[in-house]
C-alpha cells in the first residue's frame, strides 16, 4: 500500500556513419564510449536503461527498435555522436510511437583549431545531422525534442585534442538538468498511466466545474478509476480493532500539534478525545481500503443526513486522508478526481500536491490566500501540522478533527487539471512563493502566495486573479513546492495533453 514509484523505462542508441570507420581508425571506439557516457547518466538519474549501442546503418536502428519494443521503454533518447544519415535513425523509432530526445551534446566547449583534423572535427560533429533528423522525424510523424549542450565528461578522453572535461560548464548544467526533467516526466508518466484511483462517494453536488466523465480520464491518462462505496469504506471501519486505532493515533501524535481553541474561530476547538478516537478508527479504515482495492490516489466525499453513519464517516476522513496524502496516495476532497490526478502528478514529481483552492486576496500585502478544509501533505508544511476540532465544516455536513498548515516558505507551483468545451482535459499551472506572514486559525490549511518570478517582484493580485480566471480552471489546484513549470509541461507533452503555464508576474 502506499505511494506508487516506477524507474522510467528509458531506451538509448548511438548514431553515426558506417563509413567513417575504415576511413578513420579508433573513431567509432571513442564514439562508442561517448554513448556509454550517456547511458550511464540516464542510469544515475534513475532510469532503467536499455542500450542499443551504436547504431550506424538501417538493420542496426531496426535491430534497436526491437530491443526498445522488448524493454517496453517510455521514452526513447537519440545520442548524436557525429554525423549519421536520418534513414538509419527513424526506422529505430518510427513504429514504437514513443517519444524521442535527440541529444545533441558536444564533448568540448571548444575545438583546438590550429590542431584539428578531419578525423578530431567528425569526433565533435554532434550539431551536424540534427536539423536532418529533426526533418526526417517531423515529416515522418515522430513527436521529438532536441536537447542541445556539452556532454559533461569528468576525464578527458585519451587522444583527444580539446578540453573535454566540461563536467560543471554551464552548457553541460544546463542540459542534463533538462534531460532530468525528461527522465522525471518519462517516470511520473509510467506510474499515472498504472495507478488505480479510487473514487468514493459522489462529487459535491452542484459543482459544475468538477464533473467530469470518468472514461475520459482514464482515456487521457491511462489511469484507472476504482468507483468504490461508502459500504466498502463503513465494513473496513467496522472491522477496525483498538490495536489499528492505538496505530493511527500515535502516527497522528508523531506528525501533528494537537490544538487548543482558536483564538479568532468558536468553531475551531481543541480536538476532542472522542472526535480524535473517532478519526483514527476511520484512518484505520481508510488504510485497509487503499490496501484491499490497490489504490494509488482517492478522490472523496458523500453528505449523509441526520447524522447518520455516511455522515459520520464522511466527517471523519480528513485526518486518515492526511496521513495517506503523505505516504504518496493523494486524498481530494469533495469528489474532485481531476484535482486527484493533479495532486498524483505532483507527488511522482518530489513536489507534493495539496488540496487547495482560493481563499481570499490581500491586497495590502499584495498576495493570495490559498488553503482548504480538507487533507494536507505534511511533507510539504510550513512547521508542524495542528490538528484541530471543527464544530462543523462549513457548506457539508458533521464535525470533527480538521488539519490547520501551511505550505513551506520558497518557491511552489500549483497544477489545475481542467475540462475544455469540446471535452478534452487541459493541465493548467502557475509558479510562485509561499511567503511568511498571517494566516487564518480555522482548522484549515491556508498559505500567503505571490505570483511572480522572484519573492519581492511587484504582484498585481487583481491582474493574476483575472489572468487565471480567463484560463477555465476548476477552483480545486494541486499545491506543491519548487517550481515545477517545466517539467510539469514535459509530463503533459507525454501524455499528449494540452498545457497552459501562467507565466509569473
Amino acid at each position: 500500500m502506499g505511494g506508487m514509484t516506477m524507474a522510467p523505462r528509458i531506451g538509448i542508441f548511438s548514431v553515426g556513419l558506417a563509413a567513417y570507420w575504415p576511413q578513420f581508425p579508433g573513431l567509432r571506439d571513442r564514439l562508442a564510449g561517448y554513448g556509454a557516457f550517456v547511458a550511464g547518466r540516464l542510469t544515475a538519474l534513475g532510469a532503467q536503461v536499455t542500450d542499443a549501442g551504436m547504431v550506424d546503418s538501417q538493420p542496426a536502428a531496426v535491430a534497436a527498435a526491437d530491443r526498445f519494443a522488448a524493454a517496453d521503454v517510455d521514452l526513447i533518447c537519440c545520442y548524436v555522436t557525429t554525423y549519421s544519415t536520418s534513414s538509419q535513425v527513424v526506422p529505430a523509432v518510427a513504429r514504437l510511437g514513443k517519444p524521442v530526445l535527440i541529444l545533441n551534446l558536444q564533448p568540448t566547449a571548444q575545438l583546438a583549431y590550429a590542431r584539428t583534423g578531419t578525423a578530431e572535427w567528425l569526433a565533435n560533429c554532434q550539431a551536424c545531422c540534427v536539423p536532418e533528423i529533426a526533418c526526417a522525424f517531423e515529416r515522418c510523424g515522430i513527436g521529438f525534442h532536441a536537447v542541445t549542450g556539452l556532454l559533461g565528461l569528468e576525464r578527458q578522453t585519451p587522444g583527444a585534442l580539446a578540453d573535454e572535461v566540461t563536467a560543471a560548464h554551464p552548457a553541460a548544467v544546463a542540459a542534463w538538468r533538462e534531460i532530468a526533467g525528461w527522465v522525471a516526466a518519462a517516470g511520473a508518466r509510467r506510474a499515472l498511466e498504472r495507478s488505480r484511483i479510487g473514487f468514493l462517494g459522489h462529487t459535491y453536488p452542484g459543482m459544475l466545474d468538477m464533473y467530469s466523465d470518468l472514461t475520459q480520464v482514464t482515456g487521457a491518462t491511462r489511469a484507472h478509476i476504482e468507483v468504490l462505496e461508502m459500504d466498502d469504506l463503513e465494513a473496513r471501519v467496522n472491522a477496525v480493532t483498538p490495536v489499528d486505532i492505538a496505530a493511527r493515533r500515535e502516527e497522528a501524535l508523531r506528525m501533528f500539534a494537537i490544538s487548543g481553541d482558536s483564538p479568532s474561530d468558536p468553531l475551531a476547538k481543541a480536538p476532542s478525545p472522542e472526535a480524535l478516537e473517532w478519526s483514527c478508527r476511520v484512518a484505520a479504515g481508510l488504510d485497509a481500503l487503499v490496501r484491499d482495492f490497490d489504490l494509488h490516489g482517492l478522490a472523496y466525499y458523500h453528505r449523509g443526513v441526520d447524522g447518520n453513519a455516511y455522515e459520520s464517516l464522511g466527517a471523519g476522513l480528513i485526518l486518515g486522508c492526511s496521513l495517506l496524502t503523505a505516504r504518496g496516495v493523494p486524498c481530494s476532497g469533495e469528489g474532485d478526481l481531476k484535482n486527484a490526478i493533479a495532486m498524483k502528478v505532483m507527488d511522482l514529481l518530489g513536489a507534493g500536491g495539496s488540496f487547495t483552492e482560493l481563499y481570499a486576496m490581500d491586497f495590502t500585502d499584495k498576495i493570495i490566500l490559498m488553503g482548504h478544509d480538507g487533507p494536507f501533505h505534511l511533507a510539504i508544511a510550513e512547521g508542524k501540522p495542528v490538528l484541530r476540532g471543527l464544530g462543523l465544516y462549513h457548506g457539508k455536513r458533521g464535525s470533527g478533527i480538521s488539519v490547520e498548515a501551511r505550505v513551506r516558505e520558497g518557491p511552489v507551483t500549483i497544477l489545475g487539471l481542467t475540462q475544455t468545451r469540446d471535452g478534452r482535459l487541459k493541465w493548467l499551472a502557475a509558479e510562485g512563493w509561499s511567503l511568511p506572514g498571517a494566516t487564518l486559525k480555522i482548522g484549515n490549511t491556508n498559505s500567503r502566495l505571490r505570483f511572480t518570478a522572484r519573492p519581492d517582484d511587484p504582484f498585481e493580485v487583481a491582474a493574476w486573479m483575472d489572468r487565471w480566471a480567463a484560463l477555465g480552471p476548476t477552483h480545486h489546484v494541486a499545491l506543491g513546492t519548487g517550481h515545477r513549470l517545466a517539467d510539469l509541461r514535459k509530463v503533459a507533452t507525454l501524455l499528449a495533453m494540452d498545457f497552459a503555464g501562467l507565466s509569473a508576474g
